[in-house]
């Protein structure tokens, strides 16, 4: 370090000192020059060159030439002082050598805080302690530090101790090694967060040379032992040795060269590392040194394996993916195309995992397709495939075969669908479950991955509306079909732009007047060049792209223009109605979407109605119960649509605002149908009647089905025997022409004691006829039992008189058969022949009301049949009185009903009105005012706190007359009850007096306000 001042002592030079110092010593702020003075010896005097063994003598200047040239920075300091700078000192500290032999004080060069190290090494040295080099902090004439290495000397000068000190910046040198040391920290930070350790070998001397991330790399502690190349290949496992040893020895010069291997760790767990070496090679082109680097990717390595397994597998079943399944498929289909065999892909849809989600949770699916997923892999082949592709959607790949034909795939897939037959249990509930296969085979239908899964699911939509548990094998009008689908969507996309879709409407009639009551507004798609297209055909598509929602609404503003503009037109107010399709009804904005519309048309809401399918129902949410009241709430009728074909809760269906029951047409029979379809349609009937609601039945197309419908008390009807869907302007042509049913199919619903005579032997018909025509009934006849059928279907009868041997259809038969369709008949048999049991049998089912036989007695036939009429006009009196009471009731219960409301709205308006009282009278009490109320008689009515003081003198003002209670200067005042202010002194009191008239709903009189007047008021 820099020594900085100087002791006194006895000078430690020799006798005959090769190097003495004359030094004059300078004045002080005078600049004088230190002076080394050399002295020779007289006989070393030859030059240097002559004899480089002897020492050459230098003169004096060539002395102070060294000194002054040396780049080292070289100072004397005797007594404190400086008493020689060189010029390198000088120039290193920014001072002048004349300022730094001048007064300056030596110790200001040191920092202050290595001031006191520098007088420790300074006394070390006067003890006699050899000097040490030293760093200190040095500040120079600007203020700004550098560090400084100082070795500082005793030396005697003019028989006096002083120091010699030698000193070198090596503030670079520092700053070198700080940033070594950085950099060194940061590779070892570095390789401990890369896990990455490196070895150099030397391979002239074998020496290698490993970083301490090396030693991490391994699980062993770093040390400087010596490492050999064997002690690298020791953590490699055995049996990779030759594969790493063969590769690492064969890297070239310049080259770098990169491979994965194991390494065992000091814990005994294998590592994977990446191995990455490089070889240096000298001029000559032989390696003199190698670089080796092994990072630990143990870690990712797992994650890499990790994430390719949730790439690849479903992370609810662990069944292969899509993903896994296309690539499984493209290395079977290479292997089929080598080997020429056959190989198939099934694909799979099970229809309950929506139902189960809703019903039991996402928990509750998740679980049946772990099952389905176990029940169906349990049947499959060891080298099958069995993926999960989301949903409910699964996939099989048959490994590749030579005999995989159709019937083997088929007999696979019969196998997966019967391991689905026994019921799956999800928590506590049982269920069952459905699906549909449909199979795409190579190479027939296919020859890629994509193509193949692309007709297995093809054929297995076909497969779901073939119905359940169903099997389909992929054909080319499947792949059309689908390629039409995709086209409809696209146009579907377009049409409301291009203005392509209409409305066509289709009367609906009333079955007892036989009037148009209404119209269905039914959606149709001009496809250009094409015929119009039914909505039947395209809203299937709209609904599942959502393209209904636009489309609804656009239908749902025009029908409502449009049925204004018939009104305007001069037609009566007629209902128009929309359907409303399920994914509109989930809409949460539907009901204001409706009214906006019917604001913005101005269509009344009850000429407006709009139709729900029933299965919609299926989802007995809240939703759709509240979406419903809400709509029925701005007057719009609700018509239930394709009755009997869904599912729907019948306790549900009561709870909900639905005006009408449209019966599916496929309910619509005609009279030649079984009994029991028949049936369906009558009980419907009933139970929407039992319900408050109107039945129309949809798809009417020949008159047996109409007289059946009007037979079984149907309200309305809607199908092409009237008319086929029409047009705007075909649709206002019925309207006002007042087309109508026939009227000889309306004449049914009057009462007519109507007898049908049905016999294959016409004199017997007529013989019948002419006995009982004369008893004014209405015979009909008919010579078959079909004819019969037909007969009734075509008028109202009472009463059936029937033969029983008849070709085609016995007469018990025929009679049974109308007994089904129309219960409310009398049934008799008149025949010669007697078959007992038949008979019997029939008189037990309560098909036949009597047995006569031929031939009869006139009087007594004539008896029986009278006696069946009124037997029937009783029974038809009854069920009119009993459902004249069940109405009764229903309108008693909602009289009760509306009653309980009033009575509880007149309950809440009179607490109301007590309380307001309430309040009114308090209100009343506290004004700082007489208020006196007189009704009509002149009787006071009420009066305040303030007003009972004034006027309450001897007796209880209220109830008294005003003209005994009030003195004369008021009484003129409430008789004229002007309204105007008045002046008054009552009880040496001023006061300023009004009385109002009061003629309201509730009270008749006039009002008295007595305001006390100040003193000062009055002066104001």
């Amino acid at each position: 370090m820099l020594d900085l001042s100087s002791h006194g002592g006895p000078s430690l030079g020799p006798k005959r000192p090769v190097l003495a110092t004359h030094v004059e010593a300078p004045s002080i702020g005078q600049e004088q020059d230190a002076e080394l003075t050399v002295n020779q010896a007289a006989d070393q005097t030859a030059p240097l060159l002559d004899s480089p063994a002897k020492g050459y003598n230098l003169s004096h200047a060539d002395f102070r030439l060294l000194v002054e040239k040396i780049q080292a920075a070289i100072f004397v300091i005797q007594d404190n002082r400086f008493l020689f700078v060189n010029p390198k000192l000088a120039q290193l500290f920014g001072y002048t050598r004349q300022e730094m032999l001048g007064a300056m004080d030596p110790v200001l060069l040191s920092a202050p805080e290595d001031r006191d190290h520098v007088r420790r090494q300074v006394e070390r040295r006067i003890t006699g302690v050899p000097g040490v080099a030293y760093e200190i902090d040095c500040v120079r004439k600007d203020g700004s530090r550098f560090c400084a290495q100082v070795w500082g000397i005793r030396i005697g000068i003019a028989g006096k101790p002083a120091d010699l000190v030698t000193m070198h910046d090596v503030s670079e040198i520092k700053r070198a090694a700080r940033v070594a040391q950085q950099r060194a920290a940061l590779l070892s930070n570095a390789e401990e967060l890369a896990r990455i350790g490196s070895a150099e070998v030397d391979l002239a001397t074998g020496a290698m040379t490993l970083s301490a991330g090396m030693f991490n790399i391994f699980g062993e502690r770093a040390s400087d032992e010596p490492v050999t190349k064997a002690w690298l290949l020791s953590r490699v496992p055995a049996e990779d040795r030759p594969y790493v040893e063969a590769i690492s020895e064969g890297v070239s010069p310049g080259e770098t060269c990169e491979f994965q291997h194991r390494i065992v760790h000091a814990d005994g767990s294998l590592r994977t590392v990446v191995h990455r070496a490089l070889a240096e090679a000298d001029d000559q082109g032989s390696m003199v040194r190698t670089v080796t680097i092994l990072q630990d990717i143990t870690v990712q390595r797992a994650a890499e394996q990790r994430l390719d397994v949730l790439a690849n597998s479903d992370d609810i079943t662990g069944l292969p993916n899509r993903s896994a399944l296309t690539d499984r498929l493209d290395t079977a289909l290479r292997r089929a195309q080598r080997e020429d065999c056959r190989l198939a892909v099934l694909g799979i849809e099970i229809d309950q995992l929506k139902l189960v989600s809703e019903s039991l949770g996402f928990a509750g699916g998740d679980q049946l397709l772990l099952d389905v997923g176990l029940r169906m892999r349990s049947r499959l082949g060891p080298d099958d495939l069995l993926a999960h592709f989301g949903g409910g959607e699964f996939a099989v790949l048959l490994a590749p075969a030579a005999g995989l034909d159709e019937r083997a795939a088929q007999a696979t897939a019969a196998l997966l669908i019967e391991a689905l037959v026994p019921p799956f249990m999800v928590g506590d509930s049982e269920v069952k479950v459905t699906c549909g296969v449909g199979i795409a085979l190579f190479p027939m239908h296919g020859d890629d991955p994509d193509k193949l899964l692309h007709q297995a699911q093809a054929a297995m939509y076909r497969a779901h509306e073939t119905g359940k548990n169903q099997i389909c094998i992929f054909s080319e009008d499947m792949h059309s079909k689908a390629v039409a689908r995709l086209a409809m969507e696209s146009g579907l996309r377009r049409a409301l732009e291009r203005e392509e879709f209409e409305l066509y409407y289709q009367p609906k009639l009333d079955l007892e007047k036989g009037s148009v009551t209404g119209m269905e507004a039914l959606l149709h798609w001009n496809i250009p060049g094409q015929a119009p297209l039914s909505g039947s055909a395209f809203v299937g598509v709209a609904e599942e792209t959502g393209l209904i929602v636009p489309i609804g609404e656009w239908a749902l503003r025009t029908a409502c223009r449009q049925a204004l503009a018939w009104q305007r037109s001069g037609v009566a107010p007629l209902r128009v109605a929309v359907n409303l399709s399920a994914r509109e009804l989930r809409q949460p904005d539907i009901v204001r979407r409706v009214h906006s519309i019917l604001v913005e048309t101005g269509l009344d809401p009850r000429g407006l109605g709009l139709e729900i399918s029933e299965g919609v129902l299926t989802d007995e949410s809240a939703h759709v119960a509240r979406v419903l009241g809400e709509l029925k709430a701005l007057g719009v009728e609700i018509s239930l649509e394709d009755f009997g074909t869904g599912h729907s809760n019948l306790s549900y269906l009561r709870t909900l605002p639905i005006d009408v029951v449209k019966v599916d047409r496929s309910f619509v029979h005609d009279v030649t149908a079984a009994p029991q379809d028949v049936s369906i349609t009558r009980a419907i009937i009933t139970m929407a009647h039992s319900l408050q609601m109107k039945v129309l039945a949809e798809g009417v197309e020949t008159e047996g089905q109409l007289a059946l419908l009007i037979a079984n008390h149907c309200d309305q009807m809607q199908g092409r025997y009237f008319s086929a869907p029409v047009r705007a302007d075909g649709m206002a042509t019925i309207l006002r022409e007042g087309r109508k049913l026939p009227s000889h199919l309306l004449l049914r619903r009057a009462h007519q004691r109507t007898l049908l005579l049905v016999d294959d032997e016409d004199n017997i018909v007529a013989s019948l006829k002419r006995l009982l025509r004369r008893d004014g009934y209405h015979v009909v006849t008919a010579n078959s039992g079909a004819q019969g059928l037909q007969r009734l279907a075509e008028h109202s009868v009472d009463v059936i008189v029937s033969d029983q041997r008849m070709p085609g259809m016995t007469g018990v038969e025929f009679l049974r058969r109308a007994k089904e369709l129309y219960p409310d008949t009398v049934r008799i048999v008149l025949s010669g022949y007697t078959e007992l049991q038949s008979i019997t049998d029939a008189i037990n089912e309560g098909a036949i009301y009597k047995f006569l036989t031929k031939p009869w007695d006139d009087a007594r036939l004539a008896g029986h049949i009278a006696e069946a009429f009124n037997h029937k006009e009783m029974a038809d009196e009854n069920r009119r009185l009993g459902s004249a009471v069940i109405v009764a009731n229903h309108e008693l219960s909602e009289v009760n009903e509306r009653l309980q409301k009033l009575l509880s709205t007149q309950r809440e308006q009179i607490n109301r009105e007590e309380s307001s009282l309430t309040v009114a009278r308090e209100v009343l009490d506290n004004i700082p005012a007489a208020v006196m109320g007189i009704d009509i008689d002149g009787m006071i009515a009420f009066v305040n706190a303030d007003a009972e003081q004034l006027f309450n003198h001897a007796a209880p003002v209220l109830g008294r007359d005003a003209d005994d209670t009030l003195p004369a200067e008021l009484r003129h005042i409430w008789r004229a009850a002007d309204g105007a202010r008045h002046s008054v002194s009552v009880l040496n009191r001023r006061y300023s007096v009004v009385c109002r008239a009061i003629s309201g709903n509730h009270a008749r009189g006039a009002l008295l306000v007595l305001t006390p007047v100040d003193r000062t008021d009055e002066a104001g």
